[in-house]
C-alpha cells in the first residue's frame, strides 16, 4: 500500500529494512491572529519585531539546516564555509528567540505565549485541531521532509508478532487513523483517500525544495561543535 514516493526511501533504497508509517516536513507554525501576514522565509527569526515572541527546535539538524536552506545550500552540506554562515545567521537569530524547545511549543503557540515557532508539520497540525488561529507554512527557500519508520531488529523475541504488527499498521484504514490522530501525513497511499486532516502528498515543485536529512560521517563533528557554540552563546 506504499506510495511510491516512500517505497523507495533514501535512507533505505528498496524498501529493505523498514516500513515508513508517517512522513512530515518542517516549517514555520504563526499565530495568525498576531501577524499581518505569513512569514514567508527563515529570515523571519532575524526580524526583532517579534523578539521574545519566536522559538527555534531544540535541535542541531533542523536549526543549522534551516539556516543552509536560507542561504540556498544543501541542509546535508559539510562545507565549512557554508556551515560559518549557517552559524552567523543562527546567532543573529538567537537574540530574538524565547527559547530552543521542541516538546513544549505545541501549548505555547494554542497560549498565545508564541507567535511563530519552528516546528514539525504534525506537531503544528495538532495545535490547529485546537487553535484555528494558528497558521503553518514551509518556507520558500526549502526545508526538510522527513519519516518515521518501523523496522525489526535482527535480534527480536517475537518476529512473527512483529510482523504482524507491521501488516495491521499498513492496513488502510488503520494507515488513515493513524494520519488524523497525529497530524502527520501517511506514506500509504491506499489510506490517502480515508483521511479527514492528513496533508496530500508533496508536489513535483514542493519536492524540490525539500531534502531528507543524510548521515553527515565525519562532519557531524563539525555540526557538534558549531552548535555548541551557538547554544554557549
Amino acid at each position: 500500500n506504499l506510495a511510491p514516493l516512500f517505497a523507495d526511501p533514501v535512507w533505505d533504497p528498496g524498501g529493505v529494512h523498514s516500513v515508513p508509517w508517517g512522513w512530515g516536513t518542517t516549517g514555520i507554525a504563526y499565530r495568525k491572529d498576531r501577524l499581518p501576514s505569513a512569514p514567508d522565509s527563515w529570515g523571519v527569526f532575524h526580524d526583532a519585531t517579534y523578539r521574545g515572541k519566536m522559538t527555534m527546535l531544540d535541535d542541531v539538524r533542523d536549526v543549522i539546516g534551516c539556516f543552509l536552506r536560507y542561504r540556498g545550500r544543501s541542509i546535508n552540506s559539510v562545507d565549512p564555509s557554508e556551515l560559518a554562515d549557517a552559524k552567523r545567521d543562527a546567532l543573529a537569530a538567537k537574540p530574538n528567540l524565547r527559547a530552543y524547545a521542541s516538546a513544549p511549543v505545541k501549548s505555547q503557540l494554542i497560549a498565545g505565549d508564541i507567535w511563530l515557532a519552528q516546528l514539525w508539520s504534525g506537531d503544528a497540525a495538532q495545535a490547529m485541531a485546537e487553535r484555528p488561529e494558528i497558521g503553518f507554512v514551509v518556507p520558500k527557500e526549502g526545508s526538510m521532509i522527513f519519516a518515521d519508520a518501523l523496522v525489526l531488529l535482527r535480534t527480536a523475541p517475537h518476529p512473527r508478532a512483529a510482523h504482524a504488527f507491521i501488516d495491521y499498521i499498513l492496513r488502510p484504514e488503520v494507515a488513515a487513523a493513524i494520519a488524523d490522530a497525529t497530524g502527520y501525513g501517511t506514506p500509504n497511499q491506499a489510506a490517502q483517500a480515508l483521511t479527514r486532516r492528513a496533508p496530500p502528498y508533496p508536489s513535483a515543485a514542493e519536492l524540490e525544495r525539500l531534502e531528507y536529512q543524510r548521515d553527515l560521517g565525519e562532519g557531524v563533528q563539525l555540526w557538534d561543535r558549531i552548535w555548541t557554540e551557538i547554544k554557549a552563546a
